[in-house]
């Protein structure tokens, strides 16, 4: 069976001055420490609307704050490879700007099952950014990005100044 893959556009913006989004490094650790006080803490100083310890866990995906991402050293290029399961194409930015690299993505997704006696309908939506700083000899021109079956595969190819620099060191006993 062959494989298929799609192309997505890398979009440009020079003139705009740097902009970070908020990134919560800290929130998984917070969520962590909670719910070791939750752990020790009787069952009746627990605020009644406040989630339990396991429901609290699955309230947010983890891929809803930064998708885990592989960056690879190759002879010619960088890859950066990002699995979105449950993401669209349609539904991921990659762009440069102000030598960064910027991957954006949001996941929105609605189930409705009905029954004879019953109606569930439950929606789930998130969004993430990841910003990597473009290293040093790479043809910005030249970045493609695509994507097939939940993974995106962004390449920057490495210059030919960058290629000619590459030379191996020699180690002399002592």
């Amino acid at each position: 069976m062959a494989e298929t893959s799609t192309k997505l556009p890398i979009k440009r913006e020079k003139e705009t001055p740097a902009r970070t989004e908020s990134w919560m490094p800290f929130e998984g650790l917070r969520a962590e420490i909670d719910r070791l006080f939750d752990d020790f803490t009787p069952s009746f100083w627990r605020r009644s609307f406040e989630p339990s310890p396991a429901r609290r866990a699955s309230l947010l995906p983890s891929w809803a704050i930064a998708p885990a991402v592989d960056l690879v050293e190759r002879e010619a290029s960088y890859e950066i490879t990002a699995e979105l399961p449950g993401i669209e194409e349609k539904d991921i930015e990659v762009k440069i700007s102000n030598g960064n690299l910027s991957i954006r993505g949001e996941k929105q997704e609605d189930r409705e099952e009905k029954d004879k006696e019953y109606v569930l309908s439950e929606r789930r939506y998130g969004s993430f950014q990841r910003t990597f700083k473009l290293p040093d000899g790479i043809k910005a021109d030249d970045i493609a990005a695509t994507f097939s079956k939940g993974v995106l595969t962004v390449t920057l190819p490495k210059s030919q100044e960058a290629l000619q620099n590459d030379r191996k060191i020699q180690i002399k006993a002592a």
